[in-house]
C-alpha cells in the first residue's frame, strides 16, 4: 500500500503527543503513512480525513495560534459554529476607498508569543482560522509601493526588529500553510514597536489623514504598523465621471457640484470649465454661472471670470443675491457684502429679503431706528420658519446693536 504524504507547517507541541499516533512531527513537516488513509474495515476515506484533520488540530499542527474548538482536543469540519479564535472585520474610508481587514483573534492566553508561538522568521497567517485578507476597493500605495485593488492574503514574517508583510495574490487559502512566494503581490518591510498589552489580537487604523491612514497589528505587547495611502483625487474624479453617467449627468446641478469640487481642490480646472459648460447647458442659473466665474479667476482668467459673474448676478434670484452677499461677510469681506446687499433690493424691492439686507446696511451706518423698521416688515413677510430666527435680530437693534458683529 503506497503511503501518502502530507508537508505542513507543524506546531512544536505535536510531536509528543504524535508519536502515540505514529505521526512524526518534526522539522516543521508531518508525515501520515498511508495505512491511516486507506480504504476498508467500513471505514471511508471522507471520515478518515475527518478524523486526521480533527487530530491536526488537536496536536496543534495546523492550528497556529488559534486553540482546539472542543474539550476533547477536536476542531469542527462539518458544522458552523463559534470558533474560539473569532472573526473580526474592521473597515477604514480614505476618500471614496474602503481598507477591508478580515481575520479571526487568537488570545495570548498566557502564552509567550513572539518567537515561541509565532516563530520568527517564518511566514505568518497574521491571524487565526482561516487567510487573514485584506480588500482595497481601489489603487493604493502600501508604504510607497504601488498595489492594485482587490482583495489580499495577509502574511507576515516576524522578527525582533524588522517584519515583512506580504500581500498574497491568493486570499482563499487556509492560513500560510500552502503560501507560494510566487504570489506575492507585494512585500513591504516594516519596524514593529512596544504597545499596551491586547490580549486578542486586533487590527486598528490610525493617524487617518485626507488621503492615507495608518494600519496596525496590535497583539501582546507589540504593534506593527503599515501606511496605506490613496490617490483621492484621481479616484473622486473617476468616480464622478461614472456617476455623471446615470440621473446626475441629465441635471445642471450635477456637472455643477462635480466643478465645484475640481475648483476646491484645484484639480483639473479645464476639466472642471468643461463641466460647468455642460451645466449651464443643461440649464442656465445662478449657481453654475457664479462657479464658471470662480474656476475662470482661478485659471488666471480675470475679465471672462468677470463676464461670468455679471451674468451669474443678473440670474440671482433676490435670497441667492442675500446668501451670496452674506458669504462675504461671514467670511470677514465686509466690503464686498456691502456692495452686494444693495442689489438684493434692486432684484425685488417687496421681497422680506430686501427689507433684511436694508436691516444690515441701516445698522451698519448706525441708523438703528431705520433698521428696526426694516427687520419687523422682514419677519412679517418671511415664513413662519424664519421668523423665530429674525426676532432676536430685532431685539439686538431695539438694544441700538449692530446686527452685523457676528
Amino acid at each position: 500500500m503506497r503511503a501518502f504524504v502530507f508537508q505542513i507547517s507543524a506546531h512544536p507541541s505535536a510531536e509528543k503527543a504524535s508519536m502515540a499516533m505514529g505521526v512524526v512531527c518534526q522539522g516543521g513537516e508531518t508525515h501520515f503513512e498511508g495505512d491511516f488513509l486507506k480504504r476498508g474495515d467500513g471505514v471511508t476515506m471522507r471520515m478518515a480525513r475527518k478524523k486526521v484533520l480533527g487530530f491536526l488540530m488537536a496536536c496543534g499542527c495546523l492550528a497556529g495560534t488559534s486553540s482546539a474548538q472542543f474539550k476533547n482536543g477536536s476542531q469542527p469540519t462539518e458544522l458552523n459554529i463559534p470558533r474560539v479564535s473569532q472573526r473580526g472585520i474592521v473597515t477604514q474610508r480614505i476618500g471614496l476607498t474602503d481598507i477591508t481587514i478580515n481575520y479571526h483573534r487568537p488570545a495570548v492566553g498566557g502564552r509567550e508569543i513572539w518567537g515561541k508561538t509565532v516563530p520568527y522568521g517564518k511566514v505568518w497567517r497574521a491571524g487565526a482560522e482561516e487567510n487573514t485578507t485584506i480588500t482595497f476597493a481601489d489603487d493604493v500605495s502600501v508604504e510607497g509601493k504601488a498595489l492594485a485593488a482587490g482583495t489580499y492574503g495577509l502574511h507576515m514574517i516576524p522578527d525582533k526588529d524588522q517584519w515583512t508583510i506580504i500581500f498574497s495574490k491568493n486570499s482563499t487559502s487556509w492560513g500560510s500553510f500552502s503560501y507560494d512566494e510566487k504570489e506575492d503581490a507585494l512585500r513591504v518591510n516594516v519596524k514593529p514597536h512596544a504597545d499596551e498589552q491586547f490580549e486578542f489580537l486586533t487590527y486598528t487604523f490610525e493617524n487617518v489623514k485626507p488621503d492615507s491612514a495608518v494600519a496596525t497589528l496590535r497583539w501582546e505587547k507589540l504593534a506593527v504598523p503599515f501606511q496605506v495611502s490613496v490617490d483621492v483625487k484621481a479616484v473622486v474624479l473617476r468616480s464622478i465621471k461614472n456617476e455623471l453617467r446615470n440621473v446626475g449627468g441629465f441635471t445642471w446641478a450635477g456637472y455643477d457640484e462635480a466643478a465645484q469640487w475640481c475648483l476646491d481642490n484645484n484639480y483639473n480646472l479645464e476639466e472642471a470649465l468643461k463641466g460647468e459648460d455642460t451645466s449651464i447647458q443643461n440649464e442656465e442659473r445662478f449657481e453654475n454661472w457664479e462657479t464658471k466665474s470662480r474656476i475662470l479667476d482661478a485659471m488666471g482668467r480675470k475679465d471672462e471670470a468677470a463676464k461670468a459673474l455679471s451674468t451669474a448676478l443678473d440670474k440671482a434670484t433676490a435670497i441667492q443675491l442675500y446668501v451670496y452677499a452674506r458669504g462675504f461677510q461671514r467670511k470677514g469681506d465686509t466690503k464686498r457684502a456691502f456692495e452686494l446687499f444693495p442689489m438684493v433690493s434692486k432684484k425685488d424691492a417687496n421681497h422680506w429679503v430686501s427689507h433684511l439686507a436694508q436691516a444690515r446696511i441701516s445698522s451698519n451706518t448706525g441708523d438703528f431706528s431705520t433698521a428696526a423698521k426694516e427687520m419687523t416688515v422682514a419677519i412679517n413677510g418671511a415664513p413662519d420658519q424664519t421668523k423665530p430666527f429674525l426676532q432676536p435680530l430685532l431685539k439686538r437693534l431695539e438694544a441700538k446693536d449692530d446686527i452685523n458683529k457676528n
